[in-house]
């Protein structure tokens, strides 16, 4: 088993002499942490208790490091809330208290250290205290131990616990893709870049290709110890130093975060529920403030959703957070905030939507988009929220991974589940299954009006048809659409598109006066008659005539050659017998020129010419010389 265990109290109660008393390694390194006598960067130990791989990580208690104790207590399973039992609860023990518990931390044990410097009426007073402070939160009903790091009195007992509490621990998401925010970056002589972090999901190899996110750099994992022992592999809830190629010690510092490629959002802009301290002044819309989310500290102002212009203390409330430098977070993320002025923590959070499309969140509209996101029993409403906000567009399945925290693994199980709630599959975009529908029906309109406004068109253009209406989609979506459609049999055509009942007309015209036209050209055969003179034959405008030629040439009924207009079986027919005349022919060798060609059909030159280049074009025949062999 292993667990990562953070302490936490106030400066000078003890906490790094009771790590060095549980593992025999001083976790202040620094020559100023020694000469000063108090922790000012984390500190790391480890130790093993049965079976049992306890890592520490220390933490700074003076609230001048605050943010260095952020970035320590992050990753942890299990807090140690430590208080001096010769100064009892004292004001950084109640700002680390009220982070662990903003962040959520899981479980915790209750440390009562010094307990050989007070006497009995002090020590129980001190519990009275510790007792009022936890009341209510996750460690109302956890053990309070108290120990001596200089006579040992406890620190059996408090091993127990925490093997306890390691055997209780939640595991981490090994499924879930590799991320370790930095806690530390230096260079080791003979390797070259170290990091150290705490994996808090996946599983990191040997040899694996990584990026330390923000800054895009590619790296390559070198070699990995856990515990201080080299190991081929790493996984989510250990304590790991990582060696990087590719990377110099100079481009890698705390706060950045070591991950798989594409599997985290890098933002700008996050939509978060916040949860404000009832010790906190009122927080006003716009407000400037710090946000601590795993190792990292970032500047950013909080716009409320809705209408509202403040958060009271002691409550909770939905906005979004707009950061002056990229962060890397995903959906379900916990963070801090601290007032930026002076940096005390006031509040904490937990991230809803780390790449929100929605365009504001002021309006009550806003607020309710918010609202659709907030965290259900499975999870899946609020996929289907960021998929509804994204209107027809809708989104591909591998931001859910980085937008939204779903396991690569899970991804392909998650999307198909979303199909009972309402998302259809287009391709490689998942919209709600609501937007198909009006984008539907929009194009079951257009192609409606287009009939309309042009009763002659066989239909609309489907490039018109996709610039109107699916411009700004990917082209799946679109073809989804037209898919669905045909199969419905609610839409025809391929390049041009029509609902199922309409039948070209021309304004004016007839069927009579169609059908004259259509057999003046069947009789006319390969002497059709002048469209400009039908006008003298059939009793209908020349206007209207000259449009019910021109349908008739895009239905194919007829088939316009050079400046003559043909009935096309008349042209058909014309193939047929000219290729029969090769069977005929001795040895199969048939030839036509241009005078028998006129001879045999009775035609005059004007018909001939584009009637034989007309077989050509169709390969019946070939040109050579004067003659044309019959292919």
């Amino acid at each position: 088993m292993n667990i990562v265990v953070g302490t936490a109290g106030h400066i000078d109660h003890g906490k790094s002499s009771l790590v060095r008393a549980l593992t025999g390694i001083d976790p202040d390194r620094l020559k100023e942490e020694k000469a000063r006598g108090i922790t000012i960067e984390l500190g790391f130990a480890h130790t093993t208790v049965g079976d049992t791989r306890v890592a520490f990580v220390d933490v700074p208690g003076h609230e001048r490091f605050v943010r260095t104790m952020l970035a320590g207590v992050g990753g942890i399973d299990c807090v140690l809330l430590i208080v001096a039992s010769d100064e009892s609860v004292m004001p950084q023990t109640r700002e680390h208290f009220d982070i662990c518990r903003l962040l959520r931390i899981p479980r915790g044990i209750v440390v009562l250290t010094k307990s050989d410097l007070a006497d009995a009426d002090t020590r129980a007073l001190v519990r009275q205290d510790v007792a009022q402070l936890v009341k209510g939160s996750f460690l109302e009903s956890a053990d309070v131990i108290e120990v001596s790091a200089t006579s040992g009195e406890g620190l059996d007992r408090l091993r127990d616990a925490i093997v306890a509490q390691a055997k209780l621990a939640t595991d981490r998401p090994i499924d879930g893709a590799p991320r370790l925010p930095i806690d530390r970056a230096f260079s080791m002589k003979g390797f070259g870049t170290v990091v150290t972090g705490t994996l808090v999901s996946g599983k990191v190899s040997v040899d694996e290709e990584l990026v330390v996110q923000p800054g895009d750099r590619r790296v390559k994992v070198r070699g990995i110890q856990v515990h201080g022992r080299a190991a081929a592999s790493a996984v989510a809830g250990q304590r790991t130093a990582i060696n990087l190629g590719g990377v110099d010690v100079g481009d890698v510092s705390r706060g950045e975060t070591l991950m798989a490629a594409q599997t985290l959002s890098v933002t700008r802009r996050v939509d978060v529920e916040i949860d404000l301290l009832a010790s906190a002044k009122t927080l006003k819309h716009g407000a400037r403030v710090r946000i601590h989310n795993g190792t990292s500290e970032v500047l950013g102002r909080v716009s409320i959703a809705g209408t509202s212009i403040e958060i009271a203390p002691g409550s909770v409330a939905l906005a979004r957070l707009r950061l002056e430098a990229p962060a890397v977070l995903t959906r379900g993320d916990r963070f801090i905030i601290r007032a930026y002025s002076p940096p005390i923590t006031i509040g904490g959070g937990i991230v809803l939507d780390a790449a929100p499309t929605r365009p504001g969140i002021r309006s009550a509209e806003g607020h309710a988009s918010l609202e659709r996101l907030k965290f259900d029993a499975d999870g899946t409403a609020a996929l289907v929220a960021m998929i509804d906000a994204a209107g027809v567009a809708g989104i591909a399945p591998a931001p859910l991974i980085s937008r939204a925290g779903v396991a690569p693994a899970r991804l392909a199980a998650v999307a198909a589940s979303l199909a009972s709630r309402g998302v259809v599959a287009a391709g490689d975009r998942l919209v709600a299954a609501r937007h198909l529908k009006t984008a539907t029906d929009r194009l079951l309109g257009l192609v409606a009006a287009s009939h309309k406004a042009n009763p002659m068109s066989d239909g609309l253009s489907r490039e018109e048809a996709r610039e109107k209406i699916f411009a700004t989609v990917a082209p799946a979506v679109f073809e989804k659409v037209l898919e669905d459609l045909k199969k419905q049999k609610a839409l025809v055509g391929t390049e041009r598109l029509a609902l199922p009942t309409h039948k070209a007309t021309v304004a004016g015209a007839d069927d009579a006066v169609r059908a004259a036209i259509v057999e003046a050209f069947r009789a006319g055969g390969l002497k059709p008659p002048d469209v400009s003179g039908l006008d003298t034959s059939i009793k209908a405008p020349k206007a209207v005539i000259e449009k019910v030629v021109a349908l008739l040439l895009r239905e194919k009924v007829l088939a316009r050659l050079d400046t003559i207009v043909f009935h096309n079986d008349a042209l058909q027919a014309l193939k047929a017998e000219v290729s029969a005349l090769k069977g005929s022919a001795p040895a199969g060798r048939a030839t036509v020129d241009v005078a028998a060609f006129k001879e045999r059909y009775g035609i005059s030159r004007k018909y001939a010419i584009p009637l034989l280049e007309f077989l050509d074009r169709e390969r019946v025949t070939r040109r050579t010389g004067d003659v044309r062999l019959v292919l």
